[in-house]
């Protein structure tokens, strides 16, 4: 498996007791979608390495226990520490309309209804607060927060998103 047919979950924060048991912060919008998960890929020196969960708990703030198959003690379990955790992509479903999962629309070109082309998206940053979308113009950098109404349109073909920016914001970035 390839990252680029994967999407980030997150990372093996903490052990978890004494018996291989780690802590995982998943970094996704909604961690319960996961409380299924029976397997994931670990990011071992550049590959990504399948493990098979013995156990698997959502637990609150982002956070779940889990138990690896063949992870039987500590010391297995503390050579896992910060390693960051994929799933491949495939699994998700597809969503339409303004919907996206932000690992999708990276590298798409941004547009603005009052400005035009803005530039390429970077990256979505997952703030809780204040979730942003930031774009490079060039080399300049412009941030963009993720409201609810900010996309107006995920055109996957084109590869553009459109959004509706605070007026004036992409202006004070760009001038």
């Amino acid at each position: 498996m390839q990252k680029k047919d994967c999407f980030y979950l997150g990372i093996i924060a903490k052990l978890h007791g004494f018996k291989g048991e780690v802590s995982l912060f998943l970094d996704v919008t909604n961690p319960e979608d996961y409380r299924t998960l029976d397997a994931l890929f670990i990011d071992i020196n550049d590959q990504l390495t399948p493990f098979f969960l013995t156990s698997f708990k959502i637990k609150n703030k982002g956070f779940a226990s889990a138990k690896f198959e063949g992870v039987i003690d500590e010391d297995a379990a503390r050579k896992l520490l910060r390693k960051d955790i994929y799933l491949p992509a495939q699994i998700l479903p597809k969503l339409s309309g303004v919907h996206f999962y932000d690992h999708e629309v990276v590298g798409f070109t941004v547009f603005d209804e009052r400005f035009g082309k803005v530039g390429v998206l970077e990256q979505v940053i997952d703030l809780k607060v204040n979730p942003l979308l930031q774009i490079m113009a060039g080399d300049k950098e412009v941030l963009v927060p993720l409201l609810k109404d900010t996309v107006t349109k995920v055109d996957r073909n084109s590869k553009e998103l459109h959004v509706q920016s605070p007026e004036g914001l992409i202006d004070l970035y760009l001038s």
